[in-house]
């Protein structure tokens, strides 16, 4: 009796990526990874489980309900990693004596969060963080800022990044005397734009013991700001004038803002932006956000913070750390939909034909040749009419085709097609067709 056959399906919120898409991701890592190396950050790797208590409680309520969450087959309570910031300060606390200080790390990973999909993200999507542990300085915060706007330039992306300091709303939270709702606060803030004013006034009165009074002051010191941000910040300074913690935010953004003019980040691209607090409880002080201005209804598309008090939930040893993270599934979602995501089902610059089974051995070493030479090169498996071949090579887009017959291989000669012009140049040797298509990659 046959077996019944298993219904191929997804679970909800995740995906299989097909080879443009992947080949399209693999570009973009490799051209993020570039820039992490061009400031000297490092590459690591964590699991992607990890024991429960581990990530618990530290991200927000609602990251502990989104966990991956169960038990082992050895009775051990474990979870999926919702971020790759958490595991980095669980790594550093175990190999700070290796690692050292400072440490400049990047990750690019998966990550799993039981959340309601939507445009642009996954119940599983890849991160790329990158992070600098060691200095408590503004010095670190604009170099995450820095590369954010570099990364985002390699990929040809149009941003604005948005900063603000967390100190700032929790120096006004102890103006009113209710510090320690900061957390409820900070969450009811970090649905402003989902949500409206409306919904979020309420929620700072149920969920954070706010006044309607102290709420409405809130949002009117979230409303502060202008295209200028040193404008922005002057209106900020006053705003928090005689309160420690949020005199200590407003000079903390400064000097980042000051820090980010000399890296050499064009200064459109940056904004204050009060509204940005950050869901998640670990961060302590400078906060960013960055969107793409072409669409910026998709969300953020790189986000990140400092967070200095991490790392000594697991240690007795304290490690400031700053870093951020660009969510790349978002940012691909984002540049498809604009039409500027480089699409193409193969690696290969060119594609070799098979004239006959005879000559077969003779189009390996063509190939062969062609690969010394630098080039990614596509071997048809089998021998075939070469229409079939070259309707194959438009299917899977290579940009050129060799071909060449028993007589022309016999000879170590070939032709080159160009599929997109159209164009053929006939007997070349190996050399010079490895010449033409060395030139035109």
């Amino acid at each position: 009796m046959a077996k019944a056959r298993i219904q191929p399906r997804l679970l909800k919120g995740f995906r299989d990526c097909l080879p443009a898409t992947a080949l399209a991701r693999e570009r973009m890592i490799r051209s993020l990874q570039d820039v992490f190396a061009s400031f000297g950050f490092t590459p690591i790797d964590t699991p992607a489980l990890e024991y429960a208590d581990i990530l618990l409680g530290k991200g927000s309520e609602e990251t502990d309900k989104q966990l991956f969450r169960f038990e082992d087959n050895g009775g051990r309570d474990v979870a999926m990693r919702f971020d790759l910031t958490v595991p980095l300060a669980r790594f550093a606390a175990m190999y700070g004596n290796e690692i050292g200080s400072p440490f400049k790390r990047y990750h690019v990973a998966p990550v799993w969060r039981a959340e309601k999909p939507q445009r642009g993200r996954y119940r599983e999507f890849i991160q790329c963080d990158f992070d600098i542990l060691g200095p408590a300085s503004a010095q670190s915060d604009a170099e995450i800022v820095a590369v954010i706007n570099a990364a985002l330039i390699n990929l040809g992306v149009k941003h604005k990044i948005k900063l603000n300091n967390r100190q700032l709303l929790n120096g006004l939270l102890q103006s009113f005397g209710v510090a320690n709702n900061a957390a409820a606060v900070l969450r009811a803030i970090d649905k402003l734009d989902k949500q409206g004013e409306a919904a979020v006034m309420q929620e700072l009165i149920d969920s954070a013991g706010l006044s309607s009074e102290q709420s409405s002051q809130i949002l009117n010191f979230l409303a502060l700001g202008s295209a200028d941000p040193a404008d922005t910040l002057a209106a900020i300074s006053k705003a928090v004038r005689g309160v420690d913690a949020g005199e200590q935010g407003a000079a903390q953004l400064r000097a980042v803002l000051d820090f980010v003019k000399s890296y050499g980040v064009a200064q459109d691209c940056i904004e204050i932006d009060l509204r940005i607090a950050r869901g998640l409880d670990y961060y302590t002080g400078t906060v960013f956000e960055t969107i793409c201005t072409e669409l910026p209804d998709i969300g953020s598309i790189c986000s990140g913070g400092r967070y200095d008090n991490l790392v000594a939930v697991y240690s007795n040893r304290e490690l400031p750390g700053v870093g951020a993270s660009i969510g790349l599934d978002r940012l691909m979602a984002a540049l498809e939909e604009l039409g500027s995501l480089s699409l193409s089902s193969t690696p290969a610059d060119v594609l070799v034909t098979v004239a006959s089974e005879s000559s077969a051995s003779e189009s390996c070493k063509l190939a062969a040749s062609l690969r010394s030479a630098g080039l990614n090169v596509y071997l048809y498996p089998e021998a075939k009419k070469l229409g079939a071949q070259l309707k194959f090579a438009n299917r899977i887009d290579v940009p050129f085709v060799i071909v060449a017959t028993d007589e022309q291989l016999s000879s170590k000669r070939c032709s080159l097609k160009n599929m997109r012009s159209g164009e053929q140049q006939d007997d070349l040797s190996y050399e010079e067709a490895a010449q033409q298509l060395g030139s035109r990659r």
